[in-house]
């Protein structure tokens, strides 16, 4: 991997450039060439090889792209589309489109988006004549292969350029792992490998995102960072505290539920809403609210306080459920910033499409990942001499007798202010090891099948898995998920000469209309107790009934599970008493946050961007982190149960429960450690001190697993893969893990137990 420097020839970037591009860039009145652009040109012109492109929201980095490409791409006589725009999301294919028009037309090349929703007769015109800049999904390419492979072929045969937008967006996902295989047979299909340029704000490894390019020769891909630009930060945290008796914050955001009808008492987003009315009233701003639920609600509470007012709304909700003929107008209204407006979002407006100059980013809930802050950050100051504004609004609840210790560590505040710190040291988390190989290997299976009309189980083998991230499937993995869909499943079927074709089974699933879309959208399943409902909780994982989860500071055990109406019914579990463990779906934190979290507990320091009532928390936070004298401390026996406090990131915590259930202990993971019921902490350190002696196998502790059936396809997959994708996904969490135990039992010895005060 190299790093790309400012370029030592005698002639400058401008220079380098096409005549045509030269002129259109005279035109726009521009003075000068932008730090990323002047970088990213002699990166790309004066290489044969890939660049992968990290600088900020806003920088310039498309056109960073396109004039060195176009320039290259200009004079070229071949048949075929010459340059492809790959995007993970239509609406900012959209964007690019309104961006590229002009330039494309100055330059007299053809460009053309091709998705779902975008017009026939634009594809048409280019299957008529395949030449110019496409604009297209992940599932578009699928689709092209699958339904129209001839198609497919004579649009891609002679491709120069590959451009990825948000790579960041691929490099940990299954749809990652979709687009990396789907790449590498477009450049099957092409007469040369591909150039492939790629494009992020937030990469927290270069050499992973490298190695996602171009996996056979992750070194040569030249690296080009830019950090000019970065506008100043304003920050301000503020904290409220919901009532002692509210169950769930959440219940009172509900559509049939609204302000004041079903409580006198005023809840936290009631105050949220008003702070967010007074600031963000008349100008252009972003909140992201995290839940659709609470989008929802607060966009109601936002329009009313408008109404009230007898002002025009500015408020309006933007998630996946939105249709798009909701979400395009909001799109189009904050570009085109001539009237305030202001978009309530979960993650939808987190990624690159142009929403024009954004006052200010309000944040509900402390972040949990510095990718998506960094992201959401980069939305506000994209003006010259504008800074960026974030506010975040922290939602706690009242303590009382029934709260566990380590809730009263108030970690929301804590994880708010441990964000910017990390903010301030410019990290962003590594991408982990992504799910879902066994399934994209099986959809694609199906579709490089579907595709050739019938292929031998060699080259099926050599194009999906040989090379790139599916590289984690081994040959023998990958012959007994063959194996599997032809006598178990019957989706292939193989002729007495070897060659492997669809059975009636995969013919049809390659027909249905979601083949081309590997990732299924979380959903939020409604938790029930006693015939009434309590919440919702986002579920990726699917619970079963016998198992428990953690919801509303009390501990359930899940006693039936609903498929069809997505309802999870609930019984109180008896014994210890717990903290509250995260929710199953809710992204977790790196083991550089968690880190950040002990730093801030430590530190005396009230930071000034606080207001009285976060000031406040975090001082009650860190005088019961002191007076139970937590610093160092290991085991925290109280109630029936014992906590381990490991301060590491997720992903560990939730493979040394694991652990610890495979030693027979009733274990649960959270933020900072380890919760297990009905033991003492002399059981617990005595099955520490077994692992250490004898380490327990991933391939045992596998078995203890729930559910391995994670992803769109994995049913169709054979339990012993699945088994072994888990162990390479989680290998280096569970190595981890390990270590956290070793450590934990030889500060055990050193240690006196703690039991609470």
């Amino acid at each position: 991997m190299e790093t790309s420097r400012q370029s030592a020839s005698d002639v400058s970037s401008f220079e380098k450039l096409h005549s045509k591009v030269r002129r259109w860039i005279y035109d726009q009145g521009w003075s000068q060439l932008r730090d990323v652009q002047d970088r990213t040109i002699p990166s790309i012109m004066d290489r044969d090889g890939d660049t992968l492109v990290i600088a900020g929201t806003a920088s310039g980095k498309t056109e960073a792209a396109f004039l060195p490409v176009l320039s290259l791409v200009a004079d070229r006589e071949e048949d075929g589309i010459s340059v492809l725009y790959v995007s993970p999301l239509k609406a900012l294919i959209n964007d690019q489109f309104g961006r590229l028009e002009q330039l494309c037309e100055a330059m007299e090349l053809n460009v053309v988006r091709w998705h779902g929703d975008a017009p026939q007769s634009a594809k048409q015109a280019l299957v008529r004549n395949p030449q110019g800049i496409a604009l297209i999904t992940p599932e578009s390419i699928e689709a092209l292969l699958v339904r129209r492979p001839e198609r497919a072929r004579a649009l891609f045969r002679d491709i120069d350029f590959i451009v990825v937008d948000e790579v960041h967006a691929f490099l940990h996902s299954v749809r990652g792992l979709h687009l990396r295989s789907l790449l590498r047979r477009v450049a099957a299909i092409s007469k040369k490998r591909p150039r492939i340029v790629g494009l992020s704000a937030t990469i927290g490894d270069p050499q992973v995102a490298a190695s996602w390019i171009n996996p056979e020769a992750p070194d040569s891909v030249d690296v080009v960072v830019s950090t000019a630009g970065n506008p100043e930060v304003k920050l301000a945290v503020r904290a409220y505290v919901d009532a002692e008796d509210l169950l769930d914050p959440d219940q009172l955001e509900s559509d049939e539920i609204v302000e004041g009808e079903a409580s006198k008492q005023k809840v936290a987003l009631d105050y949220i809403a008003d702070d967010i009315f007074g600031a963000a009233k008349g100008h252009n701003n972003l909140v992201f609210a995290g839940s659709r639920r609470r989008v929802e609600a607060l966009t109601d509470r936002l329009r009313r306080r408008a109404e009230k007012l007898g002002m025009p709304n500015e408020f309006f909700a933007h998630h996946g459920s939105v249709s798009k003929e909701l979400r395009e107008p909001l799109e189009k209204r904050l570009k085109a910033g001539n009237l305030p407006t202001t978009g309530v979002a979960t993650t939808t407006l987190e990624l690159g499409i142009d929403v024009g100059s954004i006052r200010t980013v309000f944040q509900i809930g402390a972040p949990r990942s510095m990718s998506s802050l960094k992201q959401r950050l980069g939305r506000s100051g994209r003006r010259d001499g504008m800074s960026a504004i974030l506010r975040m609004f922290i939602r706690e609840r009242r303590v009382s007798a029934k709260t566990h210790p380590l809730d009263r560590l108030r970690l929301d505040i804590v994880a708010a202010v441990a964000s910017i710190v990390l903010l301030g040291r410019k990290y962003v988390e590594k991408p982990g090891t992504p799910a879902g190989a066994a399934t994209v290997a099986l959809q694609q299976t199906l579709s490089t099948i579907a595709e050739r009309g019938g292929t031998t189980v060699a080259d099926l083998y050599q194009t999906i898995c040989a090379v790139g991230p599916l590289s984690v499937i081994p040959q023998s993995d990958y012959v007994a998920l063959l194996r599997h869909m032809m006598r178990t499943e019957k989706l292939i079927e193989q002729a007495p000469d070897g060659t492997v074709m669809l059975g009636a089974k995969g013919e049809r699933i390659t027909g249905a209309k979601d083949f081309f879309a590997i990732f299924e959208t979380d959903e939020e399943w409604r938790v029930v107790a006693d015939g009434k409902s309590i919440g919702t909780l986002p579920m990726t994982n699917m619970a079963k009934a016998g198992s428990y989860i953690a919801f509303a500071g009390q501990r359930w055990k899940i006693e039936t599970v609903d498929l069809n109406s997505k309802v999870v019914e609930v019984t109180k579990a008896t014994g210890a008493k717990m903290p509250s463990f995260e929710p199953l779906g809710r992204e977790g934190i790196s083991d550089v946050f968690a880190q950040a979290m002990l730093e801030v507990l430590r530190s005396r320091d009230l930071p000034p961007y606080l207001d009285d009532k976060a000031k406040e928390l975090l001082t009650e936070g860190r005088n019961t982190f002191d007076i139970h004298g937590l610093d160092g401390k290991v085991f925290w026996e109280e109630g029936g149960g014992v906590s381990v406090l490991t301060w590491a990131g997720t992903e560990t915590n939730r493979m040394l429960a694991l652990i610890l259930k495979y030693a027979g202990l009733d274990a649960g993971s959270h933020d900072i450690g380890v919760s297990v019921a009905g033991c003492s902490a002399d059981m617990v350190e005595a099955a520490l001190r077994g692992m250490v002696t004898k380490p327990p196998l991933a391939t045992a502790v596998v078995k203890m697993v729930d559910d391995l059936q994670t992803s769109k396809y994995d049913a169709l997959v054979p339990h012993e893969v699945l088994e072994s994708q888990w162990i390479k996904q989680h290998a280096k969490p569970y190595a981890e893990a390990l270590a956290i135990a070793l450590k934990l039992a030889v500060a055990s010895q050193a240690e006196p137990t703690l039991k609470e005060a």
